[in-house]
């Protein structure tokens, strides 16, 4: 292949797009930082918390260690936010079937309304942000993002990916269930 060939400028052009997003990744991570920050307020450790229901409500209930290696996350961290859930009654400890020894994490129907919560918080700023965005550049960067974090996930060292969501009954929204 010549430098002057189609297959070394498209080489070329995808290189260039590649070293693109490298440099949109931690802009975006930055940003994304910025509005947790911003969101957070007086409750950003409960806020952080939070963020567990979201794998147990889609995995359905998981041994403590099993969801710190899942959200790829310092077991004590996550076993500082599963204490804070608990406490707040938004995730039960049940026995492990399997081993009566251990317990599994469950999101209780107060888990469960916070999921809601969140979601439509979530949701909320979203169409705030792509109000103005053509549908069809919405769901193409849509589709193309969720590759991306999969693709991101899959090639993280010694952990097991966590599946891309989907919508399962439990996380319904409640009129849905």
């Amino acid at each position: 292949m010549s430098p002057s060939s189609p297959d070394a400028a498209s080489g070329a052009d995808r290189l260039a797009a590649v070293a693109a997003l490298s440099e949109q990744l931690p802009r975006f991570m930055r940003v994304v930082h910025a509005l947790k920050a911003q969101l957070a307020g007086p409750d950003s450790r409960d806020r952080a918390a939070l963020v567990l229901l979201f794998p147990l409500a889609r995995q359905g209930p998981l041994r403590q260690s099993a969801l710190a290696e899942l959200v790829h996350a310092d077991p004590s961290t996550v076993s500082r936010h599963v204490a804070a859930l608990v406490d707040e009654g938004l995730v039960r400890r049940v026995a492990d079937e399997t081993d009566g020894r251990a317990s599994r994490l469950v999101v209780t129907e107060a888990g469960h309304a916070a999921l809601d919560s969140l979601r439509a918080e979530r949701t909320a700023h979203l169409e705030q942000v792509t109000a103005d965005w053509d549908p069809t550049d919405l769901a193409t960067l849509t589709t193309l993002f969720g590759r991306l974090v999969d693709d991101i996930a899959a090639g993280l060292p010694g952990t097991a990916a966590e599946p891309a969501p989907t919508r399962t009954t439990t996380d319904q929204p409640r009129e849905n269930r």
